[in-house]
């Protein structure tokens, strides 16, 4: 009789395990880090000391806080990256909505184009760009050419990551729906309004996602293209870092970070994958 070999039972999900230890050292043990700092004096005692500092460092109250450099930093960067979204936006999805739809054979060919710049390094096309406001002689021409600068910079860096999302969730729409809403007496327009923008509202929130928090931190776009004027949030919380000051900059880490669950809870992205071609739109 022939021996049978001993199956050995392997089960998938051993396959995680080392991504749960990177995910351990490099993101929940410096997370649990920031914490601590932020709520410990020098000496390691428990204290709320910081948050008061941040929100009311002079004693005057609401008042003193809404007209501190802190807060003043804070809804300069949610400026900037309100409105580079909203550009981005404007910008990458009727380039996505042309490439998915145009007649090419190799719609990947234009695709390519938005991408390829990713493959340039970062600092050699944020320094190509502030060479151009240079020579259009923009650059540190005043405060409110800086943060126009600094939108268009974002812009410039980001738009890809708007375009990429768009044009996967508007090419995998299923042709039928549109089909039927033309025999149903919709117009180009109104099968658009009532069937491709909807279904493609996975595509452009995640592109809002991947634009708008990086454009609160990326302060090298901001430190470049402004001459260092424009300061935003990313940039506040190195400097304390590199003064030292580590209470300070870990409890403005965890504003920020409020701000990132925040934004991501309004956007869906806690909410599970949804189905987006099982159901069509109404027509009317």
């Amino acid at each position: 009789m022939t021996k049978t070999k001993p199956k050995l039972h392997f089960s998938r999900k051993l396959l995680a395990i080392p991504y749960a230890l990177f995910l351990a050292v490099f993101v929940v043990v410096p997370l649990l880090i920031v914490v601590y700092y932020a709520f410990t004096s020098d000496d390691g005692k428990f204290t709320f000391e910081y948050v008061r500092v941040f929100f009311d460092k002079n004693g005057n109250g609401l008042k003193g806080f809404l007209t501190s450099y802190n807060f003043k930093t804070i809804m300069r960067s949610l400026f900037i990256s309100f409105m580079s979204t909203i550009v981005c936006l404007l910008i990458a999805y009727p380039v996505a909505y042309i490439i998915a739809n145009c007649k090419l054979k190799n719609k990947s060919t234009l695709l390519l184009l938005f991408i390829v710049p990713m493959w340039v390094n970062f600092v050699l096309r944020i320094n190509a760009l502030k060479e151009l406001f240079v020579w259009l002689g923009t650059y540190n021409k005043s405060d409110a050419w800086n943060i126009v600068n600094t939108i268009i910079g974002m812009v410039y860096d980001f738009l890809p990551f708007m375009i990429l999302p768009i044009y996967t969730t508007i090419i995998k729409i299923d042709k039928s729906y549109l089909e039927a809403a033309k025999d149903l007496g919709a117009t180009p327009a109104k099968a658009f309004v009532k069937v491709t923008l909807p279904l493609s509202k996975a595509g452009i929130v995640s592109g809002i996602s991947m634009v708008f928090l990086p454009s609160m931190t990326n302060y090298v776009v901001s430190n470049y293209l402004s001459f260092r004027n424009v300061k935003i949030i990313g940039k506040l919380i190195d400097d304390y870092f590199t003064g030292d000051l580590w209470h300070d900059g870990s409890f403005i880490s965890l504003i920020l970070l409020l701000f990132m669950f925040l934004v991501t809870w309004l956007t869906g992205g806690f909410d599970e994958d949804e189905q987006t071609n099982t159901r069509g739109a109404s027509l009317w």
